[in-house]
């Protein structure tokens, strides 16, 4: 089987992440608020982050198998989700924002030193947040076990 870093230097980290999505849950859409997740064995490998700001979607890999797959919300005008080759730095399961109005970040993965975060939050399927990574709640939760500090998070179109 052809490894992870073989394959996404054939194509971008999202639309591969898409090929697997519609492999491995077929083409049912993912609604906003929503996610569809299958248990994968510790053992099969580390876990990785895929986000595509083009879909608002998140994919949760765990070695080569797809984990996850999220509806999000991501930055809006004015406010971009950077993309980029990121890795988690931080991790609280309660935390308030200091840049907006003390909002609360339910699952907080934080992935830069400017305030970018994975974290539960309102998931209307379009980009609304401030930059950071909106989850949905029940997702978030199970996202933020099944990471570390350092997994890496891969966004991209």
């Amino acid at each position: 089987m052809e490894t992870y870093e073989a394959r996404v230097t054939a194509s971008s980290a999202a639309s591969l992440a898409r090929q697997d999505m519609a492999a491995t849950f077929g083409e049912e859409s993912v609604k906003p608020g929503k996610f569809l997740w299958r248990d994968i064995p510790e053992d099969a490998g580390a876990e990785r982050v895929v986000i595509s700001l083009g879909d608002q979607l998140a994919y949760v890999y765990r070695g080569n198998d797809l984990m996850a797959v999220a509806a999000i919300s991501t930055g809006r005008e004015g406010h971009p989700t950077p993309p980029g080759i990121f890795n988690i730095l931080e991790k609280k399961t309660m935390h308030h924002s200091r840049k907006y109005d003390n909002a609360p970040m339910p699952f907080m993965q934080r992935i830069d030193n400017f305030g970018i975060a994975l974290h539960a939050g309102a998931n209307p399927g379009r980009p609304a947040s401030h930059g950071c990574i909106r989850l949905p709640m029940a997702f978030a939760k199970k996202l933020f076990a099944a990471t570390s500090v350092g997994t890496p998070v891969l966004i991209g179109a």
